[in-house]
């Protein structure tokens, strides 16, 4: 990774001094360095950075400006603007694991294609932060992103169900996987309508990990690789971000990443429904009635509400055998985005306990999320005259709100359940990371897994 997380400081480490909004006068700094700061007009700007030359003319250090206060994920900017070599806080930041986890995330680079990496830096980890972890989720962050960014070309079903072979073989996990008419014969319908009409044929892929008498996790990610909109086509202008509609099942990877590194006592199941939404002679259509694993049939309102499909027929499988925790992840809305924008995915739980155990740790560790309601009166747009339900509504009001209801059929046994409606994209740069793929709500949701079953 471009920055380098240290388990000890180097002796040569230089320094960065935190300096608060005109706070030079407190910041405990030498009498050079604060004039230096103050001939350069430096006084504590959230986000600015000044390297600090010493007497010899070799760097001495550098300061960096938490504004009026502090942002852990702000740190991030130290990635970009620190010269290359290895660094320490001789401040120590209110938050160290958050500070030190920003540096890192804003390192991260897409080379997969031949850009060039950013400058390398080595940066020990504060003490009393546990490095480990903070490897763990720097890790995790970068796979989600990596394959977030990867086009279609390079990640379809196929490419995925590989991806999450490795995943697997790195931690001893177990896969099976079900393809193409095997969907049929083993009950899946709905995948193998929304992923038949492409070339890479679609499929449900099982990730099992840990003792098979703890408690059961289960995480569930939508795997749509690309998404045309099928036979109700989106523009040309909808269809540029589509290789990220595989976001869901990005995370959740990333998520069972962080889980299984740590050798948490679950029992870890992971289901990815992998398919592209194409167009073909055998695509799926308006007004066809789906059957669905669960037995539900469903009428087709919108080709381009597939990922819903797909999602009911693996949360169905995941929902028989009831696990203790069970959260589904997806690119689902592009209500979701009108609702709270880019950065706050909205989650769904009937389960008040665990809604709060988000909420909390959402906060803890900068990782935004917000509560939406299930509006159980809204359940009623979702009515079919020829079938038990259809797959979008006629209004299109609440569509995020209702594509949740939707899910909500498909899971009756199981209490602890949670619905992720996320972007997984920074649509511009940020200080923690760059325009492009991005993990979001796992990092919450990792602090909740470790405080239940850690």
């Amino acid at each position: 990774m471009p920055v380098e997380l240290l388990d000890a400081k180097p002796s040569d480490a230089l320094p960065i001094h935190l300096v608060a909004k005109d706070g030079l006068g407190n910041a405990g700094l030498a009498p050079e360095i604060a004039a230096w700061a103050n001939a350069n007009g430096f006084a504590g700007e959230a986000g600015r950075v000044l390297a600090v030359p010493g007497v010899d003319g070799r760097l001495a250090g550098a300061l960096f400006g938490t504004g009026q206060q502090e942002n852990g994920l702000g740190f991030g900017v130290l990635a970009r603007n620190l010269p290359e070599g290895d660094w320490h806080f001789a401040t120590a930041p209110a938050h160290p694991e958050l500070a030190a986890l920003a540096v890192a995330l804003g390192g991260y680079s897409f080379t997969r294609y031949g850009k060039k990496p950013g400058r390398e830096l080595g940066l020990a980890v504060p003490a009393g932060v546990d490095a480990d972890r903070l490897k763990r989720l720097v890790e995790a962050v970068f796979l989600v992103r990596d394959l977030v960014n990867t086009p279609t070309n390079d990640m379809g079903p196929s490419a995925l169900e590989a991806a999450a072979r490795t995943l697997a073989g790195a931690h001893g996990a177990e896969v099976r996987v079900t393809i193409g008419d095997g969907l049929l014969e083993h009950n899946f319908p709905m995948i193998h309508a929304v992923g038949r009409a492409s070339h890479d044929a679609p499929r449900l892929i099982d990730l099992t990990w840990g003792a098979s008498d703890a408690p059961k996790v289960t995480l569930v990610g939508k795997g749509v690789c690309f998404d045309t909109g099928g036979l109700d086509i989106k523009p040309a202008s909808g269809m540029l971000l589509m290789k990220k509609d595989m976001g869901g099942a990005a995370n959740v990877l990333g998520l069972a990443s962080m889980v299984m590194a740590a050798r948490l006592n679950v029992r870890l199941r992971v289901l990815i429904p992998a398919v592209e939404n194409s167009i073909s002679a055998n695509a799926f259509r308006p007004g066809d009635v789906l059957q669905s694993r669960k037995g539900i049939t469903v009428e087709i309102g919108n080709t381009d509400a597939e990922g819903r499909l797909v999602l009911a027929d693996a949360l169905a499988l995941a929902d028989e055998e009831q696990p203790e925790m069970l959260v589904d992840m997806a690119t689902l809305t592009g209500a979701a985005r009108v609702a709270l924008g880019p950065d706050l995915p909205p989650f769904y739980t009937d389960d008040d306990a665990l809604a709060a155990e988000l909420a909390a740790a959402s906060g803890a560790v900068e990782d935004p999320i917000w509560r939406m309601p299930l509006w159980k009166p809204y359940d009623a747009k979702l009515s079919s005259k020829i079938a038990d339900m259809n797959n979008v509504t006629s209004d299109g009001f609440a569509g995020s709100i209702t594509a949740a209801l939707f899910l909500k059929r498909f899971v009756e046994k199981t209490p602890g359940w949670a619905h992720f409606d996320i972007f997984a994209w920074n649509p511009t740069d940020r200080p923690y990371g760059p325009s492009g793929g991005e993990a979001q709500a796992i990092r919450a949701l990792e602090k909740v897994i470790l405080a239940r079953f850690g």
